[in-house]
């Protein structure tokens, strides 16, 4: 009797011993809060928002004098807007429990569930919202370059929200928030936004100005930029920002942070130099609005693909993209469209090519093409192919509707007159 009470004992401690196990190793697979994850992440989503400015810069030194608060309160009103709408309800449509690949579902309606305690691997929940709102609210800031100097600012306010809630939100969803594209095979990349941020905003730009039209006395008279000093600040303020943007999205303090913070300063300065060399072929002389665009096709061109590939090859994604870049933008004169700031060129054929262009040459941490993956490339071509579709068709949709019912367009007096007096009742420049 002894015995067998000796083994049952024995056989009790050895099942106790064992379910304490799966306990710690249950706990041990659990995320644990990194501190400096956390802090790098405070500071990319601070980073992330200071390109808001950067771009109100970049875009208003590039309007005439008397559109230049109009088209920086572009950049600064959906400051407002899209933080509210993410916390309502955009970041559940992007990033809550997946509906049929599609769409969140609303079990984080109002950040709900959503506690201190809450992570997303291994930082707060609270601040990977925060981050990822950053980058809803300059998407749609990217738009209003194409419409700059004629949408009436109640219209652009309703556009932007309904845009980023049928638009953006689920196009975040398919690619980072569990939704469709992340469930191919393989899986779409994209690394901090070139098909999620810069293709969608740039191809809705371009279905927006189709119903919008064209500013009057486009392309007849000039219309130069008043301020290039502004636009190159905020060049500075914007590739400044790109860091938290790109880096950022490694989500963490890590060696793929740093290989996207190289990347990030290889891209848009090949970039810069391709568009200034191409334009000074082409026109006989370079200009710095020229270089500020390079430097923004760049910085386009390499988000899809920051933590992907080496810095050699960052290096030839950035000079390509000057070159397509400019050339697209040379499309405009060609076609007669209107694309007041070049969203589309830039940030529409940009986010495209660098999205296809990681496809071609990830080497970390995925394979491309030129390792031998040819997977890769197709998926990134269903993505780019998707995404551009999908943006388009739904904004095309919102337009219309828009344009039959609140209007888009301001009066053509009030655009002769200058938006900032006939929408806001200020002058950037009271000089007199």
């Amino acid at each position: 009797m002894r015995y067998k009470s000796f083994l049952t004992l024995a056989m009790a401690g050895i099942a106790t011993i064992m379910a304490s196990q799966g306990v710690f190793a249950e706990e041990a697979a659990k995320p644990a809060l990194n501190t400096g994850d956390t802090a790098w992440l405070l500071i990319s989503s601070a980073l992330v928002l200071l390109m808001l400015p950067g771009l109100a810069l970049f875009y208003g030194g590039m309007v005439r004098s008397k559109n230049v608060l109009s088209t920086m309160m572009h950049s600064f009103v959906v400051m407002g807007i899209i933080a509210v709408q993410w916390i309502v309800v955009g970041y559940t449509i992007g990033f809550g429990k997946s509906e049929n690949g599609f769409f969140g579902s609303l079990d984080k309606l109002m950040m709900g569930g959503i506690t201190i305690d809450s992570l997303s691997n291994s930082v707060p929940e609270f601040i990977f919202a925060m981050f990822q709102a950053m980058f809803a609210i300059i998407t749609i800031a990217l738009i209003s370059g194409a419409v700059a100097e004629r949408i009436k600012f109640s219209a652009y306010c309703l556009f932007a929200l309904l845009w980023s809630t049928l638009v953006y939100d689920p196009i975040a969803h398919w690619v980072w928030g569990g939704g469709w594209l992340s469930k191919l095979a393989p899986a779409a990349l994209d690394f901090a936004g070139g098909t999620v941020v810069h293709l969608s905003s740039g191809i809705s730009a371009m279905a927006l100005i189709m119903f919008l039209g064209k500013r009057h006395g486009f392309p007849s008279e000039r219309m130069a930029p008043h301020s290039l000093p502004l636009t190159l600040l905020g060049t500075g303020l914007l590739w400044f920002g790109w860091y938290g943007f790109n880096a950022g999205s490694a989500l963490g303090a890590n060696g793929t942070a740093a290989l996207a913070f190289t990347t990030t300063t290889v891209a848009p300065a090949a970039a810069g130099l391709t568009w200034m060399f191409a334009e000074w072929i082409h026109s006989g002389k370079p200009s710095a609005l020229g270089f500020a665009s390079g430097i923004v096709a760049g910085l386009v061109a390499i988000t899809p693909a920051a933590g992907f590939v080496t810095p050699g090859w960052a290096l030839v994604i950035g000079g390509c993209a000057g070159v397509i870049c400019y050339l697209a933008v040379l499309l405009k004169a060609r076609l007669r469209y209107d694309d007041s700031l070049d969203a589309f060129g830039i940030h529409g054929v940009g986010g495209a090519f660098g999205a296809i262009a990681t496809g071609a040459f990830a080497t970390v941490g995925a394979t491309g093409l030129i390792a031998g993956n040819g997977a890769q490339f197709v998926s990134q071509i269903i993505a780019v192919v998707a995404a551009g579709a999908y943006a388009f068709i739904v904004t095309c949709v919102l337009a219309f509707i828009m344009d039959k019912t609140v209007g888009l367009r301001v009066d053509k007096e009030d655009e002769i007159m200058g938006l900032d007096q006939t929408q806001h009742s200020e002058s950037a420049y009271n000089l007199f």
